[in-house]
């Protein structure tokens, strides 16, 4: 069978130490099923070529069937001019290929508990909330300038670019508990109106899922209120940038949670929702678990390997259940461990 390519961009700070990691447990649970292939993004790739995105890189990405991704940037560079800051190679990437879906699971492990923010009594049984935010339309995106002493940013959806995310949700929902909770502003803004319009036709080719709206000040005040109500979110760029940044601080493990970024093609970009904490990189103390749960929804979506994904899910529970800790998840009467050691024994676990 034809091996699988993977362009791999380890990144900035602690991605080249997370990936090591990441690939190590890829090469257990499915060995001699892929071929990686290695590119720069970020500051590494503006340091070395003077751009954030070259072009071998995208092009590389294009060429693979899938691409995991460390984390890029660092205060390093915030002296560059804004075209060429790091970041300029994330989006590159989403729009070069045309990754409009970004999936953000905010699951809190019993294990990890009382890293909860919240009363026991409000997460109890732990939480499975999976976000799922339209990634390449909206305010990000829209028209913006500066007219003498006044600035503007422009939201602006199209029919097609709802229902392409609303389609995802539908899908991601059904294959859950088929709950679907739909947020947006429609209350005051016309784009928030057209979206709710939107997920409302779709919703009859999905009559198994429940679908609920919220606006999203009322969303905000609900994740933090009653968590547990909600199960798989749809909503725009901007509400799902802040939304799901909440929901993941509600994990209080950040260092723990995975992304994918998904097109209507066959490449998917998969990465931890973390920076790339330069302040310990190389230091042997980064949490990798994020990077590999990450590796693991590369197997889910796109190579449909759920047993596999599934394996390596298991094995980062069963981790925890044995009681190791990175520093960033410690708590009293656990064992400290290292980057190298975390995914050892993920490894070893599988």
């Amino acid at each position: 069978m034809e091996k699988k390519r993977i362009a791999v961009i380890a990144g900035d700070g602690i991605g080249v130490e997370i990936m090591r990691e990441a690939l190590n447990v890829l090469k257990v649970v499915a060995p001699d099923t892929f071929v990686f292939e290695y590119y720069k993004a970020g500051g590494e790739a503006l340091d070395a070529f003077g751009v954030p995105l070259p072009e071998e890189t995208l092009e590389g990405c294009k060429q693979s069937d899938a691409v995991l991704l460390g984390s890029l940037g660092g205060p390093k560079w915030d002296g560059v001019p804004s075209h060429l800051r790091p970041e300029k190679g994330l989006l590159g990437l989403r729009g070069g290929l045309g990754l409009f879906c970004n999936l953000r699971p905010a699951l809190l492990y019993p294990q990890l508990a009382e890293a909860c923010p919240l009363k026991n009594e409000l997460v109890e049984g732990g939480l499975d909330i999976m976000v799922v935010r339209e990634l390449t339309g909206g305010i990000y995106f829209g028209e913006r300038g500066r007219e003498g002493d006044s600035a503007f940013d422009t939201e602006r959806y199209s029919k097609a670019e709802v229902e392409r995310i609303g389609r995802k949700a539908f899908e991601i929902a059904d294959n859950r508990t088929k709950r679907l909770c739909s947020i947006d502003k429609a209350n005051i803004l016309i784009s928030s109106q057209l979206w709710r319009e939107v997920i409302n036709a779709l919703s009859k080719e999905y009559p198994e899922v429940e679908v609920t709206h919220m606006y999203v000040d009322n969303a905000a005040m609900q994740l933090v209120r009653n968590p547990r109500q909600f199960d798989t979110i749809v909503t725009n760029n901007i509400f799902g940038d802040i939304l799901s940044d909440e929901a993941a601080q509600i994990t209080g493990s950040i260092g723990m949670l995975p992304s994918a970024s998904l097109g209507e093609g066959r490449v998917g970009m998969y990465e931890p929702i973390h920076g790339s904490a330069p302040d310990i990189a190389g230091k042997d103390i980064a949490n990798p678990i994020a990077m590999i749960l990450s590796a693991a929804l590369m197997l889910r979506h796109s190579f449909g390997m759920e047993l596999e994904a599934r394996r390596i899910e298991d094995a980062v529970s069963s981790v925890l259940d044995q009681g190791y800790r990175t520093a960033d998840i410690m708590s009293e009467g656990m064992t400290l461990v290292g980057t190298k050691e975390m995914g050892r024994r993920i490894a070893e676990a599988l």
